[in-house]
């Protein structure tokens, strides 16, 4: 559980970020990348990028050698160049002693410019800056434009809801199952944590890539951040799609993806074997298969058997840009 303990600064502090975070929205790629959540829609995604990937981005790999990564990587300027600048001026003993804690336990020895940035070399950096660099031309730049529009949609939806509704029910809504509890923002975390911003205020930032819990930063002299999970959760692409079309149909398959598509109206099996070039029972099977899912219904009218689209399947398509 994290428990984020708000004082009354802290409430007139809260801001959600105008625009997205390139070096947070990268870490947030490259977390979905290693991590094995939601294989069936980003596995396609995945081997795609893995084998786009730079050798120049490989020092990344080197710095988060197991699931943590250091905290100076938790950026969130909101251009590359100042994000990559708040990176290199990270405070030298914090640098140091991330990497102790990232690599502790790890047998393999450190490269060579990893220890030389522990010792505080000024050259070190730069494997690091260009590995950022590089890993963001390659994952990010495609499909930034869709992240920017993304973001400024999701902006306008919690100023909305601030304006209507009040703070306590936009913190609500930005985290399923989360709740403001006095001056508690509580929500479900892979550890027991407690955040005490004691005056600095709390940064809201959305990201389009990860799909897990909440990730939450407490950077020293730095208002806390929480980047929650938004979007489409689908892998996005440089066409503007989210990968929709192509994700979709491949965990239900393109026949049943395009009958699902088509039940926005009412349809006959027979009317709809014919849209879709099947046979009357290669489409019953693939409705029944769709109606076990909860995602069509299917009635009896006289001797026709009618098939319509349920709420659940219009919300599965509108989550990833279909009507």
């Amino acid at each position: 559980m994290i428990r984020i303990h708000l004082t009354a600064a802290d409430f007139a502090r809260i801001r959600f970020a105008p625009r997205p975070a390139p070096l947070q929205e990268l870490n947030t790629a490259l977390m979905m990348l290693v991590h094995r959540h939601d294989e069936l829609l980003f596995g396609r995604w995945r081997r795609r990028l893995l084998r786009s990937l730079p050798a120049s981005a490989l020092p990344l790999a080197d710095l988060v050698p197991g699931t943590q990564a250091p905290c100076f990587l938790d950026v969130f300027d909101d251009s590359l160049e100042e994000g990559l600048h708040t990176v290199r001026t990270t405070d030298p003993d914090l640098v140091r002693s991330e990497l102790e804690r990232v690599r502790a336990g790890h047998a393999t020895p450190a490269p060579a410019w990893l220890r030389d940035l522990h010792r505080g070399d000024a050259g070190a950096w730069q494997p690091l800056l260009r590995a950022q660099h590089a890993a963001f031309e390659t994952v990010m730049r495609p499909v930034w434009c869709l992240v920017q529009d993304l973001h400024q949609g999701e902006f306008a939806r919690h100023a909305l809801t601030v304006a209507e509704h009040g703070i306590g029910t936009a913190l609500a809504a930005l985290v399923p199952g989360s709740q403001l509890r006095g001056d508690v923002w509580e929500f479900e975390g892979p550890t027991e944590q407690d955040v005490r911003p004691d005056g600095r205020g709390l940064l809201l930032l959305p990201t389009f890539h990860w799909t897990g819990r909440p990730l939450v930063a407490d950077p020293p002299g730095r208002p806390p951040a929480v980047t929650y999970p938004a979007g489409p959760g689908l892998p996005l692409t440089p066409d503007g799609t989210g990968g929709t079309d192509e994700a979709l149909a491949g965990v239900l398959g393109r026949t049943r993806f395009a009958m699902l598509r088509l039940l926005a109206e009412e349809h006959t099996t027979s009317g709809l074997a014919r849209r879709l070039g099947v046979s009357n029972a290669t489409c019953s099977a693939h409705a029944a298969a769709l109606r076990g899912a909860g995602l069509v219904t299917t009635v009896r009218a006289g001797r026709s058997v009618l098939h319509r689209r349920t709420a659940l399947g219009s919300l599965l398509l509108q989550r990833r840009g279909e009507g």
